[in-house]
């Protein structure tokens, strides 16, 4: 194997005017095995991480878009002394959505009222989370009293139609069919009028309720004012969603997950640089004590570290957009830039990272060790 003396035994000493990373191409041209070795375990790491990421999308979509869609300011819940907001205990009345609407700087205050049911077609059931809309919400469009309407996909999980009755309850409802399917607590969601939500969602001996949460439209509006009148708690759409606590729990769970692949990347890529700076130390003493600074030699080390990075983080993207293309229609997997790309440029800048303290052992060898007896 060709060593860093040979190439200084034909070639002179560095100068600024020699080829960038001139080191680093010739350690990559003659240590190809290790050099693939660690690229293959930086692709095998990120086809975990990048896979996990787009799991763990496909699952907060199948958690919460049907939240998310809502357009809308703010999510008005029930008050609970002494209790996070919570989607499973709100119940908002007449009177603080009364309360909401005289607000200054409102603009559209609309209920809805959440309940998890079943949609009957015959001998065929599927159950599914059922949104009660007011008429005329600017949040989310609201059906015809007497209507339903869900996603193609869970019609033809019904064997249904447009235009065909299902039951909901003890109430029989006309099909309207949409082709986006949207999700509340991995269940599909289907929509319904207010009126007829408040029917189906009552329970016997017990009145009827108004609605689970307010989706508010507003601006320059003293939210916590409002909720002081009306005694409710608000919070933004998105920070809404933790008041899941299906989604809080698993979302958290999954990040945690990448976020130790993330540090896992980041050891394994230092260890190994680790390791090959200090294997380099003879040579780099030879190199700095011909003339070649820390800048340089640094340099040559993390454009050496970029390389294999890139090699590897884009390998591994390019598998996980495969099986994402192929698991999509089995698995909740969201493929988007934000599920591939920004993982693999936060792999990239955390291998740089470690890479980079791998490279104390370069500037801080003593170039009269490569002269000593020890040589």
């Amino acid at each position: 194997m060709e060593t860093v003396h040979e190439v200084i035994r034909t070639h002179a000493r560095p100068s600024p005017e020699d080829p960038p990373m001139f080191v680093a191409w010739r350690d990559l041209r003659v240590a190809k095995g290790r050099f693939a070795l660690i690229a293959t375990v930086v692709t095998l790491i990120t086809i975990l991480v990048t896979f996990l990421a787009g799991l763990t999308g496909g699952l907060a979509q199948q958690n919460v878009s049907a939240i998310t869609s809502l357009q809308a300011d703010r999510i008005v819940f029930s008050a609970e002394d002494a209790q996070s907001p919570s989607y499973a205990d709100s119940a908002i009345t007449r009177d603080q959505a009364d309360a909401w609407e005289r607000r200054d700087g409102v603009t559209a205050v609309d209920p809805s009222g959440i309940s998890t049911t079943r949609v009957s077609a015959g001998d065929r059931h599927e159950t599914v989370t059922a949104f009660g809309v007011a008429q005329g919400a600017s949040a989310v469009q609201a059906p015809a009293p007497g209507h339903v309407t869900m996603s193609t996909e869970t019609a033809q999980e019904l064997e249904v139609e447009k235009g065909d009755h299902v039951r909901i309850g003890a109430k029989s409802f006309v099909v309207t069919t949409e082709p986006d399917i949207t999700w509340y607590s991995h269940l599909p969601v289907v929509r319904l009028d207010l009126s007829d939500w408040q029917d189906v969602g009552a329970r016997p001996g017990e009145p009827a309720p108004f609605a689970t949460v307010l989706a508010v439209s507003a601006s320059d509006t003293d939210f916590a004012a409002a909720d002081a009148v009306a005694g409710t708690t608000s919070e933004g759409v998105l920070s809404s969603l933790t008041a899941l606590g299906s989604f809080r729990s698993e979302i958290g769970s999954l990040l945690l997950m990448v976020g130790m692949l993330f540090g896992i990347s980041a050891l394994v890529v230092g260890a190994f640089f680790t390791v090959w700076s200090i294997q380099r130390q003879p040579d780099v003493a030879v190199l700095k004590a011909l003339g070649a600074t820390n800048r340089m030699l640094t340099r040559d080390a993390l454009g050496q570290a970029a390389v294999v990075l890139l090699l590897g983080v884009s390998a591994g993207i390019a598998v996980t957009a495969a099986l994402g293309a192929v698991a999509g229609s089995a698995l909740p997997f969201v493929l988007s830039p934000l599920t591939t790309l920004l993982p693999g440029l936060i792999m990239t800048a955390l291998g740089l990272a470690g890479a980079g303290l791998a490279t104390r052992s370069i500037t801080r060898t003593d170039p009269l060790n490569a002269l000593g007896s020890n040589r």
